[in-house]
């Protein structure tokens, strides 16, 4: 399997050629609780780094979700229209948000491994 990448934001992104999939950490979801709507972008959409690409809504809150990397949307989950709760029992698999074909592969170099992620995690205690 493809190594993730993470944002400060807890959001991953996992690379595979010149496709990138992004969502959100497992993390994420938790505090989030039950997610109840996910807004994905439109296919064909720019976006840059860290600007937002999608929204997550769940019994908290809404939440922007940022683009851990910068890409145009080759591909959406259409699943989580049906069942967002996907987001919560499989954020990083078959809880994805989209797929983008990557303008600037070395973005993820400013991007936290597995193990940094989790160290960060720690942190927030």
């Amino acid at each position: 399997m493809t190594e993730l990448r993470y944002t400060e934001q807890h959001e991953w992104v996992r690379i595979e050629g010149e496709i990138a999939t992004i969502g959100i950490s497992n993390f994420a979801q938790e505090q989030l609780g039950d997610v109840v709507f996910v807004e994905l972008p439109d296919v064909g959409k720019e976006i840059a780094q860290f600007a937002e690409a999608a929204v997550v809504e769940s019994v908290k809150a809404a939440s922007e979700v940022y683009s851990p990397i910068t890409g145009e949307v080759t591909e959406v989950n259409d699943q989580l229209a049906e069942d967002p709760s996907i987001v919560n029992s499989d954020a990083t698999g078959a809880g994805w948000f989209a797929k983008l074909k990557i303008a600037a592969a070395s973005e993820a170099d400013k991007l936290m491994n597995e193990e940094q992620y989790q160290a960060f995690v720690k942190e927030l205690g």
